[in-house]
This record gives C-alpha cells, structure tokens and sequence, in this order.
C-alpha cells in the first residue's frame, strides 16, 4: 500500500479521517457510492469540502493510487466528485487508480478550491 506522504490525515480540529496508518490484512475495504442527503450535517459536508481540497491540492486532476487514503471519506465522494481512472476497477484494491472530476467537485463543493490554506490542514 503506498503512502501518501504529506497528505493531511485528518480534518484539523476533528476526528474526520482522511487517511489509514496501516493496510487491512483482510484486504482493502471497498469503495461504494454513498448517497449524501441534503440534510448532512454542516460539519460533514464541511470535512468532504476539507478532503476535496486536499486532493485537489495533492494531486490535481492527475490519477492516484487509493493506497492510504480511508476508504469511508472516499466513499462520500466515490462515482460523482472521485471516479475510477482504470478500466476495468478494482473497488478493494488499495493499488486501485482513481481521479478527482475538477468539474463535478467544483460544482459541489466550490469553497475547495478558493486558494485553500494547505497549513491549515
């Protein structure tokens, strides 16, 4: 499993997670679409906004490896903001190659890309 050195592992000041310290010896959990509801509460929507920019800030619009990255947070934005970059996609891979759609995450979550503060983070 890659590690993404320099990667925020969580959203500053809370326990959203952003990353995993260790692969699963079980094997990689596996990334679902979930459904955001527009009822989500603020700091949930904020902490997908957080991810987001992190992602956009690391790795732009260029495919990653999943490799650490928590399998949940990518989860809330998997098939709309964080589609798969392979054809055919492994979902329990951690050696799996996903990109960020700039466009749908930004009509999503446009304060991600306002000149984030990375120290912030």
């Amino acid at each position: 499993m890659i590690k993404h050195r320099g990667f925020p592992g969580r959203m500053p000041g809370t326990d959203f997670q952003f990353t995993i310290r260790r692969e699963n010896k079980d094997g990689a959990t596996k990334l679902i679409a979930r459904q955001r509801f527009a009822d989500r509460r603020a700091s949930d929507r904020a902490a997908d906004e957080a991810f987001v920019s992190a992602l956009w800030l690391y790795f732009g619009e260029e495919p990653f490896q999943r490799g650490n990255l928590d399998a949940g947070r990518l989860s809330w934005l998997f098939g709309r903001e964080v589609v798969a970059a392979e054809d055919p996609f492994d979902a329990e891979s951690y050696d799996a190659w996903l990109r960020l759609d700039r466009a749908r995450a930004e009509a999503a979550f446009p304060g991600a890309f306002d000149d984030p503060d990375w120290e912030r983070m």
